[in-house]
C-alpha cells in the first residue's frame, strides 16, 4: 500500500478481530480503484469504546465496522442511525460525514444479495426466518425494508422472546410487511407458514461446526418441495438442515456469501463506490 499525508484511516472494532479477512477485503479494493484509504483492526472492547469511537471521530476517519460485542455498545456514541438500525437495536457500519457518526447495519443487506445471487426474488413473496438473535433480528428488518410481503419470525420462547416481540411490532408499525411471531414449538402454526412462504432461512447457530448434528428443524416432514431453504452458517457448507432440504428436492445454499455482500455494502457507504466483489470473491471466498 501507498500510505500518503492525504491516506484517511477506517477499520473494524470488536475483540477478537485478529482473524477477520476484512483488512484484505478492504484493502485491496482501496488499492484497486485508486481510493486513498487504509483498513486497519482495533482489539476494542466495550469499556474501552466510547474512548475509540471519540478517537475515530477526532481523526476525521472515513468510518468503520463493528463486531461483536460492540454492535449494540456503539448506540450511545453515533449521532443518528438508519431504519435498519433502528429496528435491529445494532450497528455494524458507522459513516463520518463531516464529524456526524451514522450507523448502519449491513448484515441483513449482505444476506439479501447472497439471495438475490442464489436465483431467489422474495420481494412481494412470504419468507419464514428461524432465530431471533443479532443475525435473525438484521436479516429480518432488512427483509421488511426491502419489500417482503409477509415475514413469520420463529423463535422458542426464550431469553430472546420479548426482544422478537418488539422487532415483530416495529417491522409492523414502521414498513410495509406484515409481520408475525411463532413458537417453534407451534408445529400447527410452523407448518402453515412453511406452506405459504417462497424461502425458509436459518438464521440460527444450530448446526455450525462443531456441532455439526445439530438442526433448527427437528421435524422435516414440514419442508417441501417447492421450499428454497437457506442456512447463514457456511462451516459446514452444507448444513443438517441443507442436506435434508435437498434430500427432499429443496433448492438450498448456504450463508458464504452473506460477508462479502455486508462488506461491499459497507464499502459502498464508505465511499460511494461498488466494491469489485468478483475480484475480491475469488480472492478470499473459496468455494
Amino acid at each position: 500500500m501507498n500510505i500518503t499525508g492525504h491516506t484517511r484511516l477506517g477499520g473494524l472494532l470488536g475483540s477478537p478481530v485478529s482473524h477477520s479477512i476484512s483488512p484484505m477485503m478492504h484493502n485491496d479494493s482501496f488499492q484497486q480503484l485508486g481510493l486513498d484509504f487504509a483498513y486497519l483492526c482495533f482489539d476494542v472492547k466495550p469499556d474501552r469504546l466510547k474512548e475509540a469511537v471519540s478517537g475515530l471521530r477526532t481523526m476525521n476517519t472515513y468510518g468503520f465496522n463493528l463486531t461483536m460485542p460492540d454492535k449494540e455498545a456503539v448506540l450511545p456514541y453515533l449521532d443518528e442511525l438508519s431504519l435498519e438500525a433502528q429496528l435491529v437495536g445494532a450497528v455494524n457500519t458507522v459513516k463520518n460525514e463531516n464529524g456526524r457518526l451514522i450507523g448502519y447495519n449491513t448484515d441483513g443487506l449482505g444476506y439479501l444479495k447472497s439471495v438475490e445471487e442464489a436465483g431467489c426474488h422474495i420481494v412481494g413473496k412470504e419468507m419464514t426466518l428461524l432465530g431471533a438473535g443479532g443475525a435473525a433480528c438484521a436479516i429480518a428488518a432488512q427483509a421488511a425494508i426491502s419489500g417482503v410481503a409477509k415475514l413469520h419470525l420463529v423463535s422458542r420462547r426464550g431469553r430472546s422472546w420479548d426482544k422478537a416481540k418488539k422487532l415483530v411490532s416495529d417491522i409492523n408499525q414502521r414498513t410495509g410487511c406484515q409481520t408475525d411471531l411463532i413458537d417453534l414449538a407451534d408445529r400447527k402454526g410452523l407448518k402453515k407458514a412453511l406452506e405459504s412462504s417462497l424461502l425458509l432461512t436459518n438464521a440460527t447457530s444450530a448446526g455450525m461446526a462443531p456441532d455439526t448434528n445439530l438442526t433448527p428443524l427437528e421435524d422435516v416432514s414440514l419442508l417441501h418441495p417447492d421450499l428454497i431453504v437457506s442456512d447463514v452458517i457456511y462451516n459446514p457448507r452444507q448444513t443438517r438442515l441443507l442436506q435434508e432440504a435437498a434430500a427432499l428436492g429443496c433448492q438450498t445454499f448456504n450463508g458464504m456469501y452473506m460477508l462479502l455482500y455486508q462488506g461491499a455494502a459497507a464499502f459502498r457507504i464508505w465511499t460511494g463506490q461498488d466494491m469489485p466483489v468478483e475480484l475480491i470473491r475469488s480472492r478470499y471466498f473459496k468455494n
